[in-house]
């Protein structure tokens, strides 16, 4: 990433799906889907557009870097809001800055700004990475409880 430009954390609106757009895609790449800017655009406006999900944009005005996307819920048994953290990409070109580490930071203050009980988060087993990063800003494994899902349709 160049080094002329500052890098910021910023909470992204519509207005920066030109940057975002291709992180996200990249970002799904990863997780072994097929390319699909258009797919990953809709999919972004649509979250903004209707406030559905939050995300932080390394960025400057013309690179985009990393994000984190988080979606509101709530803890039944605190009866209080929670926040997921379900999506963390940092562009290859731009890892070993902290950008990452910046971008978890700006989730833990959205998080407590909203008065939310807890951060929760899932990572892949052998995302070895990630899971340093998270524990190192305090994040803790689940040993308490087995995730279960039920896939309704494939991907």
């Amino acid at each position: 990433m160049s080094s002329e430009q500052p890098i910021e954390i910023r909470r992204a609106g519509v207005a920066d799906l030109h940057l975002l757009a291709p992180l996200f895609d990249a970002y799904r790449q990863f997780y072994r889907q097929p390319a699909d800017p258009v797919l990953a655009r809709q999919y972004l406006a649509s979250r903004l557009e209707r406030k559905e999900s939050v995300v932080f944009l390394a960025a400057s005005d013309t690179v985009g870097c990393g994000f984190v996307q988080l979606y509101p819920s709530f803890c039944s048994v605190a009866a209080r809001p929670i926040w997921i953290l379900y999506d963390l990409f940092v562009a290859p070109a731009a890892r070993g800055h902290g950008y990452g580490r910046r971008l978890m930071e700006a989730a833990r203050s959205l998080a407590s700004e909203t008065g939310a009980q807890r951060l929760v988060l899932s990572t892949a087993d052998d995302n070895r990475t990630a899971q340093a990063l998270y524990e190192s800003l305090g994040y803790r494994r689940d040993t308490l409880f087995r995730h279960y899902e039920l896939t309704l349709q494939d991907p």
